[in-house]
This record gives C-alpha cells, structure tokens and sequence, in this order.
C-alpha cells in the first residue's frame, strides 16, 4: 500500500498522483502545493513526511468576524499592526517548527512568527490591512495546522507568573558560589601573609552572603517546619530547618568569637540544592500538567438567530452573552455551551467528553440538550435554557468532589519516618550533649550540633522531587502521560487491568458476520438495517454496513438506545427489538458469554441472532503476552 507523500499515511480510499508523486487526498495535495509555489520545499528536507493532513470548514470560523471576539484574542493591535499567540496541536516536528516560522513566504501579510514548541503555540504578527485575523486562520488550516482557538483564550487574562522560587534559587546560588570561593583560604589553611591579613573580613564577607540564604531563600522550611510544630505534626521540614538553625548559630557564635569559619558554606549549599530539587519538580509539573476546565473546550462563539425586519438573520456572539430564551444553530461537531430545548426535530449527541459514555444519544423535538454534547447530526435549532455559568456542566466541574486533593502515600511514609527520625535525632543529641557536659562542656556543644547538622534529612529531600519528576518524564517519553506523581506510587498497587472489548481490542470493520435462527425476508432486513443505522455502537455499525446494500431504507416512527442492553425502534406500528439475549426475550444464547452476538427480535417474536467471529487488532497477542509476564 502507498504512502501520503505529504502526511504518510497509508493511501487507503484512494491515491492522488501529481508530480510524480502519491497523495492520500486532495488537502494533502494543497498543502504540498501552497508551499511548491511559495519555494518551501525544503519543509519536506526536514523530517520524512512531516505534514497533517488538513481537514476544516472555513464557516467554522466565522466568529473571528466579530470585533469583541478579535480584540479579546490580540495581545497587540495598533497602527495596523496586530499580534496574536494561537495554539497549535499539530505541531509535531522540525518541518512544522519551520514551516510556521516562514509563514511570510507564503502570505506577504504576515511580518514574523514565532513558534513556541514545548507549548504548542505560535505568535504571529502581521498587518492588518492586508491580512485580518480570520484569513490568518485560514491559512494555517489550509496548511494543516488549524489553531485550537477556545474559551479559555478568550477568557485569558494577564497570567502572574509566580518566580519567587526561581529567584530564591538565585540568591541561593549566587550565595553559595561566592561563599565557597571565599572558603578556600580555609581548606587549605595556606600561610600567607594577606590571606592571614584579610581572613577576618572574608569570614564576616561569608556571613552577610549567608543572611539572605537563611531569611529569604531558605525561609520556606523554617515556616513549615514552625507550623508543622504549632500543629502537632512532625513533618520532613522540621528536621532540616533545624539543620538549617543550627548550622548557622553554630558559624555565627564561631565567626563573632573568632573561633573559625564555620560551616556557612555547607549551609548555602544545602539550601541551594534543596531549591535546586524544588525547581526540577516544579517545571516537569508544569510541562507535563494536564488541568483544565471547560472553558478550554468550549469555542468562543455561537451562532446566534435574530428576527429583524420579519428575516431571520444569524450574528455571531460570544457565549457569555447567550441569555435564556436566545435561540442558537448548532452546526455538526460543534460543542453546544449552554443547556438548551431541541427546536429541530432530531439531533445526535455525543457526551463522552461530560460522561466518558462513547454510545451517542438521539434526542427528539422539545428534548432538553446538556451543555457538552458534541452536536452530531447536521445543523439543528435550539433554544437557551441558561447561561454558561448555570449549566449543568459547569455545577459539574465546579463541584468541590473533583477539586479533592490525593494524598500522596509516599509522602505519608517519609513523614512517618520523619517523626520518628526526628525524635531519634534529637534524642541522640541531647544524651550526647548530657553525658560531655561532665566531661568537657564545650565539647557537649559540639557534640549536640554536630548530632543536628550530620543527621539532617537533605537527602530524602532532594531525591524526592528529583525521582518523582524524572519518573513523569520517563513516563512521557513512552507516550503514558500521568497527571501527577501520586499516580505513580498507586500504579504500583495495580493487579487488575480490564480492557473494553469491541472496537477496543477487537476490530469491527473486518468482522465475519453470520445469521443463525428463522430467515428473513428483505423487508424485515430493510426494517433491521433502518434502525440500526440510528446507533454508533461498533455492532450496530458493522452489521448494518452488512444490510443496507444500497437499499431505499423505511423512515423511523420511533428509536430509543437502551445503555447496556440494545435498540429498540418502531415502523408502521412494527415493533424491532436488537441487542442481548434479555432484552430481546432470547431463550438460547442465554448464559453463553463467550461469543459475540446481536439478537433479532420483531413484534414481540425471538427471530435469531448475528454472530460476530471477533478479528483481534494487531499487537493485541503480544500485549497480553508482556503483560501476563
């Protein structure tokens, strides 16, 4: 089988040939040949078939035609000049990076474009006399890289980004480069005559850099750690911010005596790579963080119907200005924002992205339409029952059951560790302290901080974020990408996985079909196909791929899905029943769970079943094999 020369994908349906070489359809052949003619063929040089395959409706964009909309969307727009970040799903590649950096070439209006690859985002800037915003969106549909443009872009405010702890990262750092430089003299007790001169003033030179180590940088575990006390709970903070205390009373009592230097150095340290392994954590958090709300799927705008002048005519409108009682034109595939009544006389919805259930469900003229259903069915009518914020989606979402914070179980355990270690530690330390104070008193001090400095937890601390964050990259680089690290330590736990069968591990489309029971007749057949073509479910796609046979197919009077259990639908007061043994009154096949089959019942009368001889999808034996081991 071919290959797309542009996407590289399999030339299933059909195989455009143009020069010289095979393309999987036309879009793929417009791509190639918008960048032929603007000298970029070199995007093919880049990566072997780099490309997407571009499929869009221009109309699906007509929002981008009202100004509220488009001024929401520009970061910058004066004296005809206009910039606007977009994001980009398909970005993929090296060719995709290039290609979108050198949009000028194809489109004079375009001044410059910058891609953001970890984001998936490119910020274009261009002139807005010769190019408007919905053109500029068309043009990267047209080239496979249509932008994902939705609520939450609309809704985007200028984000604070929180640097606090990249800045107490550099004071740290810069602390503790500085101190360890001025520690030299010191570990090799070089005698020379300047050093010897100016000792004292690189001591206290090392504790001024140390002050803002302790009381900025490092001043996040001494308040944990106070209000982990405060509160009865001995958390892992505590015993490294008493590190932290003693470490630098114990080099300030030193430098103010003359005693020695101190260990100011290992102090900065410490605090710099504790920060270090925060900082680590924090940023693969952020690269791989999946939190969303519904305002990231749901689109900026929707048609609008308004009467003026006894004409119906349609005006795009943001969302939040829907108002109860505003009759709206869902087109198919678009996501319905608001709950609504179906004003047309059919439509199919998909509410996997509410429920998670892939089955769509018909709803009739007067039915009540759920805000997150993805409209199936062609254009259709509704009417606004609320607004955005009073949907049934958005009490969903804004439910505090789905803002429950997991507890990490690792975490449990170093905290109980913690506890334990710290009453060790300390108990350690002051029965050592106690037996030198009648020995030699000052070397009772140095026993108990020397206890307290040696046993502190840092390394607990830094291999904590550094595991967990480079466990999610790991994961990542597989193409498994988890939420947060808590699902690692519970993936641990797992003994059972439970696969969905049909259309799953199986495929439908090459399926053997075969009838087993009472004939029948082509009517009945015609009757059976009809009603199976109102499901989506993979059987009921198969088996009426199988009936249909170009036939003219008997218009429902009636059609109800039954989750778990079947069809049902009604022609000329005839009864059709399709689905499991149970629902379809079935005597035989009951109790047999092994085999694949639809059953056939018509007014009220068991007339067979369609088994499915089950074609597994490539891979599946091998899956099963790895995992079983």
């Amino acid at each position: 089988m071919d290959n797309c020369f542009h996407c590289g994908d399999p030339c299933t349906e059909q195989t455009i040939l143009h020069d010289e070489k095979k393309f999987c359809c036309n879009g793929c052949k417009l791509v190639y040949e918008i960048l032929s003619d603007n000298d970029l063929d070199n995007y093919y040089d880049i990566e072997k078939n780099p490309g997407t395959s571009p499929s869009f409706s221009k109309d699906k964009f007509n929002f981008l035609e009202n100004e509220e909309i488009v001024h929401k969307l520009l970061e910058f727009n004066e004296q005809e000049v206009q910039v606007v970040q977009l994001s980009i799903p398909s970005i993929h590649c090296s060719s995709c990076i290039w290609v979108l950096e050198n949009l000028q070439r194809i489109h004079h209006g375009v001044k410059s474009s910058q891609v953001d690859f970890p984001k998936k985002t490119v910020r274009v800037t261009f002139n807005s006399n010769e190019l408007d915003l919905k053109a500029l969106v068309i043009l990267l549909a047209s080239i496979g890289y249509e932008p994902y443009i939705s609520l939450d872009d609309y809704e985007k405010k200028d984000k604070k980004v929180d640097r606090s702890l990249i800045y107490k990262l550099g004071v740290a750092g810069f602390a503790f480069g500085n101190v360890m430089f001025l520690s030299f003299p010191e570990y090799f007790e070089v005698q020379e005559f300047w050093l010897d001169q100016f000792k004292g003033l690189f001591r206290w030179m090392m504790f001024a850099f140390s002050l803002p180590v302790v009381f900025y940088a490092g001043i996040d575990y001494l308040k944990s750690a106070y209000k982990g006390i405060t509160s009865g709970v001995l958390n892992i903070d505590i015993p490294i911010a008493l590190g932290i205390v003693v470490l630098f009373i114990r080099s300030t009592i030193e430098i103010v005596f003359d005693l020695g230097t101190g260990f100011l150095d290992s102090l900065t340290g410490l605090v710099f790579f504790l920060l270090l392994g925060r900082f680590f954590q924090q940023r693969t958090y952020a690269y791989l963080s999946f939190d969303r709300d519904f305002k990231s799927y749901f689109p900026i705008a929707v048609t609008r119907l308004l009467k003026k002048n006894g004409l119906v005519e349609e005006d795009q409108v943001p969302i939040y200005k829907i108002e109860k009682g505003d009759r709206l034109l869902i087109r198919s595939g678009e996501i319905l924002p608001v709950d609504a009544v179906l004003l047309s006389d059919r439509a199919t919805m998909d509410y996997s992205f509410v429920t998670g259930e892939s089955d769509h469900i018909t709803k009739y003229l007067g039915e009540v339409l759920y805000a997150g259903g993805r409209q199936q069915s062609g254009l259709i009518e509704v009417e606004a029952i609320k607004n955005v914020e009073q949907s049934y989606l958005t009490s969903l979402w804004s439910n505090d059951v789905f803002k429950k914070k997991r507890h990490s179980s690792f975490q449990s355990l170093v905290d109980r560790i913690s506890k334990r270690f710290t009453i060790t530690i300390i108990s350690v330390a002051v029965l050592g302290a106690l037996v030198w104070l009648f020995i030699n008193p000052l070397t009772a001090v140095n026993v108990f901080t020397a206890v307290l400095i040696v046993a502190c937890p840092c390394a607990i601390a830094l291999s904590t974020p550094f595991t967990m964050g480079n466990m999610l990259r790991i994961y990542g680089n597989m193409g498994l990408y988890l939420k947060e690290s808590v699902i690692i330590e519970r993936m641990s736990q797992v003994d059972t996985i439970v696969f969905d069968k049909t259309g799953t591990i199986t495929t439908s489309s090459s399926s053997q079909i075969e009838y087993q029971g009472e004939p029948l007749n082509e009517d009945e057949e015609k009757k059976l196909a009809s009603t199976l073509r109102g499901s989506n479910h993979p059987l009921s796609r198969a088996l009426y791929n199988e009936l249909k046979k170009n036939q003219i197919l008997p218009a429902l009077d009636d059609f109800k899905e039954v989750a778990g259990k079947g069809l049902v639908s009604r022609i000329n007061r005839e009864v059709i029943k399709i689905g499991s043994p149970s629902f379809t009154a079935s005597q035989t096949g009951l109790g047999e769970n092994v085999e694949t089959a639809v059953h056939i019942n018509l007014n009220e009368e068991y007339k067979g079943k369609y088994t499915f001889k089950n074609k597994y999808r490539i891979g599946v034996d091998t899956l099963f094999d790895r995992l079983s081991r």
